[in-house]
């Protein structure tokens, strides 16, 4: 495996991160992001934004030439001819359009857009709940079918000029190829993937009216997906025909960056909003659509049984064994399904960036965290609703907002509101958890790594006291994730184990037995104010 690199590109709203990944040690080697300011969200109306898919390409052509020339520590600098394989790490629910000459028709309407939300209300509605949920396993709700149903009516002359539609990964892919495809897990992302029929959503789409053949071609998850076109070389540097082997969204690609693949298995993040991303072996979903259900990155679909099987004694155009190839010379394999169960709390560290704000701002947050730190379990009755950064999916897309339950003006202090800040957050976790439970997910481990909320020892030993789950912290990142995804979708890895077997674990929290009763009163008597804020919400 000598000189063997796999590259990794990371697209969000931010920037794009690059990062180089020795695929024997794997070690990272160099790493990039690029702009170095936040990148800029066009917001022409109130609850619109959008990028343009032109500037991604440009960020990433940066962020590639940029981990070139900053090698990380005393490691030699990487040589572009030693990348053996690209992944893709991208901004999901996106929306790519892009005419017959594979040009941009209109800036991307990215996943925090809310346009599209009375577009897929309706559909839920018309077409019907349960079938909706039954096939696509959500309402179509704010997703990408969505936002295309806006442009077709609002801007019916780029909607004729649509040829393709794509994910922000697609896009990227399609830079670098010349190739416009998705996966399944694209298309699950953005409800466009039957998961009943096994098929694109064709009832959706002919709801809406989008004929099928606006979706690009369907490639594996992990395998051969597209080769760097020459003209993609002579912009980034890259040699020409290195594969692209793996494309994933940001919170599926999280949990592979984690290791989480099986059932049972749970990825976790806490920053502005909240994440817990859990795998379900077998389709299912949440009556209620409190949370969102998508196919993992190693979910093989029926019609589709070829993804994920490796090449057996065969070369592909690239000259060397072991990548995989093209679906037609691939061993047909029996289905397996892994779903990525996710629930978004948006209403996270926000909270705790507020109380910096307006309650601490003399501190900084280890400060506060100590201060948080004098406090019991249970803030002597202290209960803080966390969810003030508007609607929340698991609320049932209520607005409830943030509120503070039994403050004693003559009894509680500003620690009591930072601690009992934290233990909101947690519990909104745990209810979350809660549904995630109730669609047969047995939730014994988190895997999380160790930045934000989970730098916080009151944050995560109250998650693992009250959820009862284990928390693995481990060193992660997202573009080196997806550089391992390709060195798996390449063949250079025998499977997700060995690709993840140098994953270095830094911290484990066991939940604390002494403190069990006090977490699980706090959390209940969290949940009936919860009970009572909903109850009032119009």
């Amino acid at each position: 495996m000598e000189g063997k690199y796999l590259l990794g590109l990371d697209v969000g709203s931010s920037s794009v991160k690059a990062s180089i990944v020795d695929a024997e040690t794997g070690k990272y080697v160099a790493s990039a992001h690029y702009p170095d300011s936040e990148a800029p969200i066009m917001a022409v109306k109130a609850g619109w934004a959008e990028q343009h898919p032109d500037d991604w390409w440009a960020y990433a052509k940066e962020a590639v030439k940029m981990c070139f020339l900053a090698p990380h520590s005393s490691l030699p600098a990487p040589q572009a001819s030693d990348i053996s394989a690209i992944g893709i790490s991208y901004q999901m629910h996106g929306l790519v359009c892009v005419d017959k000459e594979q040009r941009v028709l209109r800036p991307s309407i990215i996943w925090c857009d809310s346009r599209a939300v009375p577009y897929g209300e309706r559909a839920f509605r018309e077409l019907g709940e349960e079938r909706c949920l039954s096939h696509l396993l959500n309402s179509p709700g704010n997703f990408t079918a969505a936002k295309l149903a806006w442009v077709k009516e609002n801007e019916p002359s780029v909607f004729e000029r649509i040829d393709k539609i794509m994910l922000p990964g697609d896009y990227i892919a399609m830079r670098l190829s010349g190739e416009v495809r998705t996966t399944v897990s694209g298309l699950s992302e953005g409800m466009l993937w039957d998961f009943k029929e096994d098929c694109p959503a064709r009832f959706l789409m002919d709801y809406f009216g989008f004929p099928e053949s606006i979706l690009p071609e369907i490639v594996p998850t992990f395998g051969l997906q597209g080769y760097v076109s020459r003209k993609a070389a002579e912009e980034t540097g890259l040699p020409e025909g290195i594969p692209i082997c793996y494309r994933a969204g940001d919170q599926p690609n999280n949990a592979l960056s984690l290791n989480v693949f099986e059932p049972g298995e749970v990825a976790s993040t806490a920053g502005t909003s909240g994440v817990v991303y859990g795998v379900l072996g077998e389709v299912n979903y949440d009556p209620k659509s409190r949370v969102n259900t998508f196919a993992h990155v190693n979910h093989l679909s029926d019609n589709r049984g070829y993804e994920g099987a490796r090449v057996r004694e065969c070369e592909n155009s690239f000259g060397e064994e072991g990548y995989l190839a093209p679906s037609h010379l691939r061993t047909s394999i029996p289905p397996r399904t892994r779903l990525g169960v996710l629930l978004c709390i948006n209403g996270t560290g926000i909270l705790n960036a507020w109380m910096h704000r307006n309650v601490a701002a003399e501190m900084n947050y280890a400060e506060m965290n100590q201060l948080a730190g004098t406090i019991p379990v249970g803030s002597d009755g202290v209960s803080i609703i966390p969810f003030g950064n508007g609607a929340e999916r698991v609320l049932e897309n209520r607005e409830v907002g943030c509120s503070i339950h039994g403050l004693n003006f003559n009894n509680h202090s500003r620690a009591h509101l930072l601690r009992a800040a934290q233990e909101g957050i947690v519990f909104s976790f745990c209810y979350g958890m809660e549904v995630m439970r109730q669609m047969g997910m047995d939730i014994r481990q988190i895997h999380a790594g160790q930045a934000n909320m989970f730098l916080s020892d009151i944050f995560r030993q109250t998650l693992a006291t009250t959820s009862g789950a284990t928390i693995h912290l481990m060193e992660t990142d997202g573009a080196a994730g997806a550089a391992k995804g390709a060195g798996i979708g390449a063949g250079i890895y025998r499977d997700h184990n060995e690709a993840f077997s140098s994953l270095r674990q830094l911290a484990t929290i066991q939940p604390d037995t002494t403190h069990q009763d006090e977490c699980r009163e706090a959390y209940e008597r969290w949940k009936q104010h919860l009970a009572a804020v909903i109850s009032d919400a119009p």
